[in-house]
């Protein structure tokens, strides 16, 4: 797969030097409170290894899993993963982390999604994404929905953060109105 270029960043490779920037978030509440549990507890050195060398591997095979990197010197920002493709239905849920606090609010996120949503729609010909979100994550739901996704549904407490039962916010972008928007 060729790189993903946009006007300031680019989705590119994962590489082993990656795992020293992801290394600074994968263990910070401010980030990881928003993710899944699969950050439930303290990741080590050796967790984040096996992940950067199981995508290297090419491990991840219903996944294409890509780093957010500034275009000019391919520094990384954060990920972006298209994960459970399913291609008989033409389906795939995002994954997205910005794990320094700097490099949020500038517009990465949105840039990565759309430069996303362009090869997933156009190049793999998917017809629908899905994304997830937590209830109190007010920024990225922004983001998700300035990019087009649709909310269509909530889990309603299903997710247990910080003390509080949180709902989840499924959103979905098909291909049509990818198209049209």
């Amino acid at each position: 797969m060729p790189r993903i270029l946009g006007e300031r960043i680019i989705l590119r490779e994962y590489r082993k030097e990656d795992i020293e920037h992801m290394r600074k978030w994968v263990n910070d509440p401010e980030v990881v409170d928003f993710l899944s549990d699969i950050f439930l507890f303290p990741h080590t050195i050796n967790i984040t290894e096996d992940f950067v060398n199981s995508v290297l591997k090419g491990e991840h095979k219903d996944s294409c899993n890509l780093i957010i990197a500034k275009k000019d010197t391919e520094e990384y920002l954060g990920q972006i993963d298209l994960i459970y493709i399913d291609w008989k239905n033409r389906a795939g849920e995002i994954g997205i982390v910005l794990g320094a606090a700097e490099n949020r609010g500038k517009g990465y996120g949105t840039e990565a999604i759309k430069l996303l949503q362009r090869y997933v729609f156009n190049r793999l010909n998917l017809n629908r994404l899905e994304i997830k979100v937590r209830d109190f994550n007010i920024r990225a739901l922004r983001c998700y929905i300035k990019c087009g996704f649709k909310e269509e549904g909530r889990l309603r407490q299903n997710f247990f953060v910080n003390g509080n039962y949180t709902d989840t916010i499924v959103l979905s972008l098909l291909k049509s109105e990818y198209e049209m928007f």
